[in-house]
């Protein structure tokens, strides 16, 4: 597939990151609908530079940082988002234009290599799950974003978990190659803990396999954090998401913080037990990874390891993994 270009795709429900050969970048998993009208030349207010709009026959919606503030919010956490409904199309279809505005008009299809989450990946309903995902990603896209046209086309998708994203970031480098002082890491028994914002996972990989019986994902991530911010219920989940980035809601955080925390914790500990001393490493990614970087790192100690870049490296290890040799 030399005539393709590997693009990582980590499809989150707090952001939707992408990782290929020039970098990465992430846009917040912000949508609302667009009825195209705009507030023009307010004398006395500050002009805001509005959000991205996505356009196409799957509707119009506005994306990213500030979307909630412009049109009706769309917070759909279901796992069925992500099999093609129309604000993960416009989210995906945004940030894929977002990253060739930065690096570049693809030139050649794009082979994109999928991170999911857990549950999409096992159960019942797993096969259906990966087909509707598969199905709508490959093919030809036609959409415009802020009134410019697009055209690009997926040629292959392949599907994982996001934990295994997290894993290859850890083992393999630049270029596809298992890093020799971390190769132990495809055969010792190692654990990721992914943080997002809908889900917490936890994986551990012995000999390049999941060991099924400490691995599991629940929809106890930063959402659950934001919840318990939100009590009053007067904020939407994106707007409570924006403001914690900020740093403008340190006395709720300060309160909710040890609530999620112990949430968190207690399901790792249900899970894992204390086998994790047995664990080589544990691998901690995500945008909770950043949140509750300092807690994890007690509990796991030397074992415990947070990447540069926590929230982009289920992507990056994605796009690594798709170039592996």
């Amino acid at each position: 597939m030399n005539d393709m270009i590997y693009i990582g795709e980590d499809l989150g429900m707090g952001a939707n990151k992408v990782w290929g050969p020039a970098g990465g970048l992430q846009v917040v998993s912000q949508v609302a609908t667009s009825a195209g009208g705009h507030l023009e030349g307010m004398t006395g207010l500050k002009a805001k530079r509005r959000p991205m709009e996505v356009r196409g026959g799957f509707g119009a919606f506005y994306i990213g940082q500030g979307a909630h503030e412009y049109g009706r919010p769309v917070e759909n956490l279901d796992f069925d988002r992500l099999t093609g409904a129309p604000e993960m199309r416009a989210l995906l279809y945004g940030t894929l234009a977002d990253y060739q505005a930065m690096h570049g008009a693809f030139a050649v299809p794009i082979s994109l290599m999928v991170g999911l989450p857990l549950q999409m990946m096992v159960g019942e309903k797993a096969k259906e799950f990966q087909s509707g995902v598969k199905s709508w990603l490959k093919g030809v896209h036609e959409f415009e974003v802020d009134g410019k046209a697009h055209k690009l086309e997926v040629g292959q998708v392949r599907l994982t978990s996001q934990p295994v994203g997290a894993l290859f970031d850890y083992v393999l480098d630049e270029a596809g190659q298992i890093q020799a002082e971390r190769a132990d890491a495809l055969l010792d028994e190692v654990g990721v803990i992914s943080v997002g914002f809908n889900t917490v996972e936890l994986m551990v990989v012995k000999d390049q396999g999941a060991v099924e019986r400490f691995t599991q994902g629940n929809t106890i991530g930063v959402r659950r954090l934001l919840e318990l911010m939100n009590h009053a219920g007067l904020f939407s989940l994106g707007e409570l998401d924006e403001r914690l980035r900020a740093g403008r809601m340190k006395s709720e955080l300060k309160s909710a913080l040890p609530i999620w925390g112990r949430e968190v914790n207690g399901e790792i500990e249900k899970r894992w037990g204390q086998s994790y001393r047995r664990f080589a490493r544990v691998i901690v990614v995500g945008g909770g990874a950043l949140i509750l970087k300092d807690a994890l790192t007690a509990q796991f100690g030397m074992k415990a390891f947070v990447p540069n870049l926590p929230v982009l490296s289920i992507a990056r290890g994605l796009w690594k993994l798709a170039n592996r040799k």
